[in-house]
């Protein structure tokens, strides 16, 4: 393999070690656990190792959270769209403010109508007690909450050029 390779999935590793133990830190909005910390690491992933990257930290950390009982399905939905979304427009863009857009766009609105499905089908709720949009609200609190978060670190940190090492070029990259 590769040196970036193994950095890579180090980091991921790391980032999705972190997301797990930050879903410790949610708090309930009408039926859903809001993490925030997950859509920070998402957003994370999306500018340090790619779309690729985030959808399987998004899908590694919603898989152990749920296998340790700590999170419920609706950390699938709410978690892959907006990692795969923010991952596609940072790779295309090199600009963190349409990131940030993108994460919140994915897990709300994508995720939110696919949290539907899964309520009904796997989750078993019945369809007579939740709406289709049900959960667009709450996955947009979250994601919105962890995408200020990843923001304002992010901003701070590529201020800095501590984040150069990850960066393919330093031309490449801008802020806004």
């Amino acid at each position: 393999m590769k040196e970036s390779s193994i950095k890579k999935l180090c980091i991921a590793g790391l980032l999705c070690a972190l997301a797990v133990v930050g879903s410790l830190f949610s708090f309930p909005v009408l039926g859903s656990k809001c993490a925030p910390i997950q859509h920070m690491i998402n957003i994370l992933c999306a500018v340090l190792l790619g779309p690729v990257y985030g959808v399987g930290v998004a899908f590694g950390a919603s898989l152990i959270r749920n296998l340790l009982g700590i999170g419920s399905p609706m950390a699938f939905p709410g978690s892959m769209f907006g990692a795969l979304l923010c991952g596609i427009m940072y790779y295309k863009t090199k600009k963190l403010l349409p990131t940030l857009f993108a994460e919140v766009f994915g897990t709300a609105i994508l995720g939110g109508f696919c949290a539907y499905p899964v309520a009904i089908f796997i989750m078993r709720k019945n369809m007579k007690d939740i709406v289709f949009y049900a959960y667009i609200i709450p996955f947009f609190i979250s994601t919105f909450a962890g995408s200020i978060i990843a923001g304002s670190l992010l901003y701070s940190i590529l201020k800095t050029n501590i984040l150069s090492q990850f960066q393919i070029e330093k031309s490449q990259r801008k802020i806004c």
